[in-house]
Protein backbone atom coordinates (compact mmCIF):
# COMPACT_ATOMS: atom_id res chain seq x y z
CA UNK A 1 0.00 0.00 0.00
CA UNK A 2 1.62 3.34 -1.14
CA UNK A 3 1.71 6.23 1.60
CA UNK A 4 -0.30 8.51 0.05
CA UNK A 5 -3.37 5.86 0.31
CA UNK A 6 -2.77 5.46 4.11
CA UNK A 7 -3.88 8.24 5.77
CA UNK A 8 -2.09 7.15 8.76
CA UNK A 9 1.21 6.74 7.30
CA UNK A 10 0.69 10.62 5.94
CA UNK A 11 -0.07 11.45 8.77
CA UNK A 12 3.22 10.53 10.31
CA UNK A 13 5.20 11.63 7.23
CA UNK A 14 3.37 14.76 7.94
CA UNK A 15 4.55 15.35 11.29
CA UNK A 16 8.14 13.81 10.23
CA UNK A 17 8.34 17.06 7.41
CA UNK A 18 7.27 19.49 10.01
CA UNK A 19 9.24 17.99 13.13
CA UNK A 20 12.51 17.86 10.67
CA UNK A 21 11.74 21.85 9.31
CA UNK A 22 11.02 22.52 13.41
CA UNK A 23 14.69 21.10 14.66
CA UNK A 24 16.40 22.51 11.59
CA UNK A 25 14.81 25.95 12.09
CA UNK A 26 15.44 26.17 15.89
CA UNK A 27 18.91 25.50 15.15
CA UNK A 28 19.38 28.18 12.15
CA UNK A 29 17.91 30.93 14.42
CA UNK A 30 19.68 29.84 17.50
CA UNK A 31 22.95 29.77 15.81
CA UNK A 32 22.58 33.30 14.57
CA UNK A 33 20.91 34.90 18.05
CA UNK A 34 24.07 33.33 19.45
CA UNK A 35 26.34 35.13 16.95
CA UNK A 36 25.35 38.45 18.79
CA UNK A 37 26.38 37.14 22.54
CA UNK A 38 28.93 38.69 24.77
CA UNK A 39 29.64 39.17 28.11
CA UNK A 40 28.76 42.23 30.23
CA UNK A 41 30.85 42.74 33.48
CA UNK A 42 28.81 43.77 36.72
CA UNK A 43 31.48 44.76 40.54
CA UNK A 44 30.40 44.95 43.33
CA UNK A 45 31.69 46.17 46.22
CA UNK A 46 32.83 42.75 48.47
CA UNK A 47 31.27 42.65 51.62
CA UNK A 48 32.99 42.22 54.65
CA UNK A 49 30.63 40.94 58.07
CA UNK A 50 27.54 41.69 55.89
CA UNK A 51 28.46 45.21 54.96
CA UNK A 52 30.31 46.84 51.85
CA UNK A 53 33.93 46.87 52.89
CA UNK A 54 35.99 49.81 52.71
CA UNK A 55 38.72 49.13 51.64
CA UNK A 56 37.24 49.71 47.76
CA UNK A 57 37.63 45.53 47.48
CA UNK A 58 35.42 44.63 44.15
CA UNK A 59 33.94 41.52 43.14
CA UNK A 60 34.09 40.97 39.22
CA UNK A 61 31.03 38.49 37.60
CA UNK A 62 31.00 38.49 33.78
CA UNK A 63 26.93 37.49 32.33
CA UNK A 64 25.81 36.40 28.76
CA UNK A 65 24.39 39.58 27.34
CA UNK A 66 23.24 40.04 23.31
CA UNK A 67 23.39 43.05 21.44
CA UNK A 68 23.86 44.24 18.19
CA UNK A 69 27.35 45.60 18.87
CA UNK A 70 28.35 41.99 20.12
CA UNK A 71 27.87 40.68 16.68
CA UNK A 72 30.85 38.22 14.93
CA UNK A 73 29.74 36.37 12.13
CA UNK A 74 32.84 34.31 12.11
CA UNK A 75 34.58 34.11 15.59
CA UNK A 76 37.63 36.51 16.09
CA UNK A 77 40.04 33.33 16.44
CA UNK A 78 38.53 31.64 13.72
CA UNK A 79 39.03 34.99 11.85
CA UNK A 80 42.19 35.60 12.33
CA UNK A 81 43.02 31.42 11.24
CA UNK A 82 40.81 32.49 7.81
CA UNK A 83 42.70 35.94 7.52
CA UNK A 84 45.69 33.59 6.86
CA UNK A 85 44.26 31.13 4.23
CA UNK A 86 45.59 31.14 0.99
CA UNK A 87 42.29 30.27 -0.22
CA UNK A 88 40.25 32.68 1.50
CA UNK A 89 40.24 35.81 0.11
CA UNK A 90 39.78 38.71 2.36
CA UNK A 91 36.85 40.37 0.70
CA UNK A 92 35.02 37.13 0.13
CA UNK A 93 35.74 36.72 4.18
CA UNK A 94 34.61 40.30 5.12
CA UNK A 95 31.27 39.90 3.39
CA UNK A 96 30.92 36.17 5.04
CA UNK A 97 31.31 37.70 8.27
CA UNK A 98 28.39 40.55 7.60
CA UNK A 99 26.49 38.30 6.64
CA UNK A 100 26.52 34.41 8.24
CA UNK A 101 24.29 35.86 10.78
CA UNK A 102 21.42 36.98 9.09
CA UNK A 103 21.54 34.58 6.51
CA UNK A 104 21.52 32.06 9.42
CA UNK A 105 18.19 34.30 10.62
CA UNK A 106 16.62 34.33 7.50
CA UNK A 107 16.71 30.80 6.58
CA UNK A 108 15.53 29.94 10.17
CA UNK A 109 12.32 31.80 10.37
CA UNK A 110 11.93 31.18 6.36
CA UNK A 111 11.96 27.88 7.22
CA UNK A 112 10.28 27.86 10.73
CA UNK A 113 7.48 29.63 8.94
CA UNK A 114 7.59 27.61 5.73
CA UNK A 115 8.15 29.82 3.48
CA UNK A 116 9.19 28.26 0.18
CA UNK A 117 10.27 25.32 1.99
CA UNK A 118 12.25 23.32 -0.34
CA UNK A 119 14.08 26.71 -1.81
CA UNK A 120 15.33 28.06 1.76
CA UNK A 121 16.24 23.83 2.83
CA UNK A 122 18.27 24.01 0.17
CA UNK A 123 19.90 27.50 0.42
CA UNK A 124 20.61 26.18 4.33
CA UNK A 125 22.28 22.98 2.55
CA UNK A 126 24.00 25.64 0.98
CA UNK A 127 25.44 27.61 3.89
CA UNK A 128 26.04 24.37 6.02
CA UNK A 129 28.18 23.18 2.62
CA UNK A 130 30.09 26.76 3.18
CA UNK A 131 30.72 26.29 6.87
CA UNK A 132 32.12 22.84 6.19
CA UNK A 133 34.49 23.89 3.82
CA UNK A 134 35.50 26.50 6.25
CA UNK A 135 36.38 24.22 8.61
CA UNK A 136 38.57 21.96 5.90
CA UNK A 137 40.23 24.52 5.32
CA UNK A 138 41.41 24.97 8.77
CA UNK A 139 42.37 21.40 9.13
CA UNK A 140 40.09 21.14 12.38
CA UNK A 141 41.64 18.41 14.56
CA UNK A 142 39.48 15.32 14.50
CA UNK A 143 36.88 16.00 12.41
CA UNK A 144 34.48 16.46 14.73
CA UNK A 145 32.95 20.05 13.17
CA UNK A 146 32.60 18.16 9.84
CA UNK A 147 30.74 15.41 11.42
CA UNK A 148 28.01 17.37 13.48
CA UNK A 149 27.83 19.56 10.09
CA UNK A 150 27.13 16.16 7.76
CA UNK A 151 24.64 15.26 10.39
CA UNK A 152 22.80 18.61 9.75
CA UNK A 153 23.02 17.83 5.91
CA UNK A 154 21.28 14.54 6.65
CA UNK A 155 18.76 16.00 8.61
CA UNK A 156 18.25 18.81 5.44
CA UNK A 157 18.16 15.91 3.16
CA UNK A 158 15.61 14.09 4.84
CA UNK A 159 13.83 17.44 5.14
CA UNK A 160 13.47 17.74 1.34
CA UNK A 161 12.40 14.21 1.17
CA UNK A 162 9.35 14.43 3.20
CA UNK A 163 9.09 18.24 2.14
CA UNK A 164 6.00 17.00 -0.07
CA UNK A 165 4.18 15.46 3.05
CA UNK A 166 4.06 18.97 4.76
CA UNK A 167 0.73 20.09 4.66
CA UNK A 168 1.62 23.39 6.55
CA UNK A 169 3.74 25.67 3.97
CA UNK A 170 3.41 28.80 2.39
CA UNK A 171 4.72 28.94 -1.17
CA UNK A 172 4.48 25.11 -1.65
CA UNK A 173 6.36 25.31 -5.59
CA UNK A 174 8.86 26.53 -4.42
Amino acid sequence: MKAEENPTDSLALAYGAITARIWLAVRAIQTAVEKFAGTAVAETAVQIDGQANSYGLTDASATKAYALSNYHGVPAALYEKFATEPLMPAWGLKIYDKTLGPALLLLGIAILLGVASRTSLFALGLLYTSLTWGLILLGEPGNSGVAWLAAHMILIIMALCLVRYDRFRILKKW
